[in-house]
């Protein structure tokens, strides 16, 4: 028997409403791509360009506990296309900051999720 909080709502439609929904809640100049995780149909993989001239992207992987809850993960970070080491001050809270981002998204769309 399944839960009754589980998240029951079509990848697809999942991704289209992140897609439009992450770039309100995050700061405007910076650009996000959201899509489905082939291997895992709970979960998300949004990429985050951070504007300015550092050229930082930051890859997430949002997987739904259940209908109301996301646990986000950073998978990477890169500099102009280059890994880099995540620990340094200004990467920390960006991620922070993104993150913040993610669950904000995530509590935007309750309504949707949580049908």
């Amino acid at each position: 028997m399944a839960k009754s909080d589980e998240l029951r709502i079509d990848q697809q439609k999942l991704v289209q409403a992140w897609q439009e929904t992450l770039p309100r809640v995050m700061n405007s100049p910076d650009r996000s791509e959201v899509k489905a995780d082939e291997a895992d149909e709970r979960s998300l993989r949004v990429t985050i360009h951070a504007a300015g001239h550092q050229m930082y992207e930051f890859d997430f992987k949002v997987t739904y506990v259940d209908s109301r809850e996301v646990k986000v993960e950073l998978v990477d970070v890169e500099k102009d296309n280059v890994s880099i080491d995540e620990r340094n001050d200004i990467v920390q809270q960006l991620t922070q900051d993104y993150i913040r981002h993610l669950h904000e998204c995530a509590q935007a769309l309750h309504q949707l999720t949580h049908a």
